[in-house]
């Protein structure tokens, strides 16, 4: 094609040959190093994130091909607009090679529509892309839309109508159907030339084939999204483990509990998880309320780090060594101490925060320990406060150091709160004991446990909250 002034530059000239062997040779040095990563990747693969890295690697190497022979056709210069194709006439067969094996992406072409004579040139290499008999003539800017795919004729219009009227550079894609029936994707990006009088004399393109780079990158997204779906899979598969583990763990008790079920004092219980306001975390909260052998009753609420089955089933270890330990009569302060042992040495989820109490009816003494966790609430006369918490490290921090316990001597009518974090949505410490505090006056109205966590639940239970969270009532009765 002669050189012209385009609409906004003169014509640049090629670069040196030195500089373009350079690149050249950085790009065949390149292939060479991606190729050889390539081949270390499984060919043939279930595992979608092999598929994946299958598919990436091609691109590459596909697009690293395409620089590599558009370099050379930089170092070389174009052919002449008259050379004829090396290969047969006729429609180009659709041939697929493997990364490496010779460009496939670099097929490009070129031509330009003089307005004023109202004649066209084309290279050879662009009778190729759009399966034209070289012998033809080449198609005007009318008759190129008859071989665009008719959903994006449209687009072409639009494009080549702006770069003649409004000067505009073109710069798209559109699909051409071949006549065997099949899809070329070309990619065209052309400029006015303008003539002494500023007006638009002619029209220049340049045509390249990027139907092999499109399928590439079809391979990409497909392998990204099956390892995505894959990926959502596992998540909620893992979901539905955890919150069916949290299920068979937590006590399968409803509504009310009275403990112990025998005798004339016993504790109201009710209790409840509160799930996060996304619904998808499975933490490690819990709550438990247990009759133990001599006629106490074991209460405690606490939670692991992290989410997902691995927590819930250190879970289900942890409150199932608890109720060991206190059917044997742990009292709570050395019961905290071995259970900070015990998910240390066994590499189980971290301690979050633990609270053990332990209530004898007959005496209604309280006796309970803590590790980091918030301190229990008592409710008595219409008020509330926070019980004054025992020395006790935080979890794991001190594995074989002991933790302290308290002593409490609790009243018919008395109402004890145990909590986990994120009760209170945006509250912590004494915020949150305050914000507790102050639903006295509905727990002084409210005759049992199930009642008082209800008015909570209207308190609370609709914020949104980041993390699950967990909460147990317990009222002494008589």
């Amino acid at each position: 094609m002669p050189p012209h002034l385009s609409a906004d530059r003169s014509t640049a000239q090629p670069p040196g040959r030195g500089p373009v062997d350079a690149l050249i040779s950085q790009t065949r040095r390149l292939k060479g190093d991606v190729d050889a990563v390539r081949r270390g990747t499984p060919a043939d693969t279930s595992d979608p994130r092999d598929r994946w890295q299958r598919a990436l690697y091609d691109l590459a190497l596909h697009q690293l091909n395409d620089l590599d022979e558009h370099l050379a056709q930089l170092r070389d210069g174009p052919p002449p607009a008259s050379a004829a194709p090396a290969e047969p006439a006729g429609p180009a067969p659709a041939t697929r090679s493997a990364p490496g094996q010779g460009p496939l992406l670099s097929r490009v072409g070129s031509a330009e529509w003089n307005l004023l004579t109202d004649e066209a040139s084309w290279s050879g290499e662009l009778y190729r892309i759009l399966d034209r008999d070289p012998a033809a003539p080449p198609l005007t800017l009318d008759e190129l839309p008859a071989l665009v795919h008719d959903e994006d004729r449209p687009r072409l219009t639009a494009m080549v109508t702006g770069c003649l009227v409004d000067a505009r550079p073109i710069d798209g894609e559109f699909r051409l159907i071949r006549p065997d029936g099949s899809v070329r994707t070309v990619h065209m990006m052309g400029e006015p030339v303008l003539g002494t009088d500023g007006s638009t004399a002619s029209m220049w393109a340049v045509l390249r084939d990027v139907s092999e780079l499109r399928r590439c990158r079809r391979a990409v997204g497909e392998t990204r999204d099956s390892l995505h779906r894959r990926g959502q899979d596992a998540a909620r598969t893992e979901h539905r483990l955890a919150a069916e583990l949290r299920e068979a763990v937590l006590p399968a008790w409803r509504g009310s509990l009275r403990l112990p079920r025998r005798g004339p004092r016993t504790l109201d219980v009710a209790a409840r998880h509160l799930p996060s306001a996304a619904g998808t975390a499975t933490g490690g909260k819990w709550y438990d309320a247990l009759e133990l052998s001599d006629g106490a009753t074991l209460l405690s609420v606490g939670g692991l780090t992290g989410q997902g089955v691995g927590v819930a089933s250190g879970m289900a270890m942890l409150i199932g060594a608890m109720r060991g330990m206190a059917m044997s009569g742990t009292a709570p302060g050395p019961l905290m101490t071995c259970l900070n042992r015990l998910l240390d040495a066994t590499g189980q989820p971290a301690l979050g925060s633990g609270l053990c109490l332990r209530y004898r009816p007959e005496t209604r003494s309280l006796v309970w320990a803590r590790a980091g966790h918030p301190v229990p609430l008592l409710f008595r006369g219409g008020t509330g406060h926070a019980l004054d918490a025992p020395d006790g490290p935080l979890p794991g921090t001190a594995p074989a150091s002991p933790y302290g316990q308290a002593e409490e001597t609790l009243e018919a009518g008395d109402l004890l709160l145990l909590h986990t974090d994120g009760l209170v949505p945006g509250r912590t410490g004494a915020a949150s004991v305050r914000r507790l505090a102050g639903l006295a006056p509905q727990f002084t109205e409210s005759r049992t446990a199930q009642e008082c966590l209800l008015a909570l639940l209207r308190e609370f239970g609709g914020r949104e909250r980041e993390d699950d969270a967990c909460v147990l009532v317990a009222r002494v009765t008589s």
